[in-house]
């Protein structure tokens, strides 16, 4: 594993954790009108702390992108999983609780088990696979588990809803890396005129932004507690399938390598749900009354 992915890849989780945090402390104000609508971007946008939060979550799209575009995605998923560590440095700096057994538990089942995946899988890249039918098929599953489960969250957005939100984004942004890496490619091929003449860019932006929608509105209703592992688990788990899936990166398969690899992705998923259940992420948003606005905090 070269060095600078790994380098690229932590500090890109770091920057998305204490994003997730900043925007959470926002979007939890917003009214709850806004919820699932484009509006919502409109209302937070005007909220200095949420800004700050986006500002940070752009930078470590960047450097992950940066880092996919050195790297394979099924060696960089499992680090960027990693910025719940980071969400839980400042939450626990804003909540002021010890990490206690669930904390230290949960960041070494995490840690673990991505050194685990990535030390079993050994990842490496390939050709990425010429068969149409195969990348969108992986796609579509992808986003059409993301909108159904948006669609079921619609019905229950004050219980599981912000859940099921988390997981339709985090399959998102899993497949939004993909399409990031594949356009990379596309650059280093044929420079600009070959990337803006492919769809890959303008799907990276509409996941993006749609993305963006379901995380603020899981954010919104619900505290990081019930919403971010589910987003931080699901993304790595979509990235992987894309990238073994139709963009030709190859992980070990002997029952040994096997065996490890799903331990690996096992211990990350325990970690990140022990985590993002600790009392150190702030609880529970507040009441609102539907037709509140925000004030610039």
């Amino acid at each position: 594993m070269s060095l600078q992915v790994l380098i690229l890849a932590v500090c890109a989780a770091c920057c998305l954790g204490f994003g997730f945090v900043l925007q959470q402390n926002a979007a939890q104000k917003a009214p709850l009108s806004d919820f699932l609508s484009p509006r919502i971007l409109l209302d937070l946008v005007k909220v200095p702390r949420w800004l700050g939060g986006i500002g940070l979550m752009v930078a470590g799209m960047v450097l992950g992108a940066i880092a996919l575009g050195q790297g394979q995605l099924s060696l960089v998923e499992p680090l960027l999983a990693t910025n719940l560590l980071f969400a839980m440095a400042l939450s626990r700096r804003q909540t002021r609780q010890p990490l206690g057994r669930q904390g230290w538990t949960g960041l070494l089942l995490l840690a673990g088990g991505v050194t685990a995946f990535i030390v079993a899988g050994e990842p490496t890249g390939g050709s990425a696979l010429s068969d149409p039918f195969r990348q969108w098929l992986i796609i579509g599953v992808m986003v059409g588990t993301a909108v159904f489960l948006t669609g079921y969250a619609k019905r229950s957005r004050l219980s599981g809803g912000p859940v099921l939100l988390a997981t339709a984004a985090g399959l998102l942004y899993g497949v939004q890396d993909a399409l990031t890496r594949v356009t990379g490619e596309r650059f280093a091929e044929g420079g600009l005129v070959e990337v803006f003449t492919g769809w890959q860019p303008y799907a990276v932006l509409a996941l993006g932004v749609t993305g963006l929608v379901l995380v603020q509105s899981a954010f919104e209703t619900a505290s990081l507690r019930m919403s971010l592992p589910a987003l931080t688990a699901a993304q790595p788990l979509a990235g992987i399938a894309c990238g073994v899936g139709f963009l030709g990166d190859r992980l070990r398969t002997d029952a040994g390598a096997l065996a490890w690899e799903f331990a690996g992705l096992a211990a990350i998923v325990v970690g990140i749900v022990l985590l993002g259940l600790h009392p150190a992420m702030p609880s529970g948003a507040p009441v609102r009354e539907p037709a509140r606005k925000l004030q610039p905090s």
